[in-house]
């Protein structure tokens, strides 16, 4: 597997909600990440997929949600969300495709 593609598994998708928007003013930048990616990964991903420089990189994971599923109790997955600083002068456009 290339170093591309696994940078693509590390980083699954933005997350574009008001919050997040609200951080891009800070010039940070939400994504969803793999459960099991660590900091550096992250910010080595973010580095090498979008030609940014990184300045710190804060996670938290979010619990999935009990939910009913055709009427069965079931359980949502957990998600990783990474914020992500960039350096001044450095802008990533999460509303275009990657």
């Amino acid at each position: 597997m290339s170093a591309k593609a696994e940078h693509y598994d590390v980083i699954r998708k933005p997350i574009i909600t008001e919050k997040a928007t609200m951080a891009s003013e800070a010039n940070a930048v939400v994504f969803e990440v793999a459960i099991d990616a660590n900091k550096p990964q992250i910010k080595e991903a973010v580095e090498a997929l979008f030609g940014v420089k990184v300045k710190a990189v804060n996670t938290s994971i979010a619990k999935g949600k009990t939910k009913r599923f055709r009427g069965q109790p079931g359980k949502r997955k957990d998600v990783k969300k990474a914020y992500v600083t960039l350096v001044e002068g450095n802008t990533i456009d999460v509303s275009t495709g990657l």
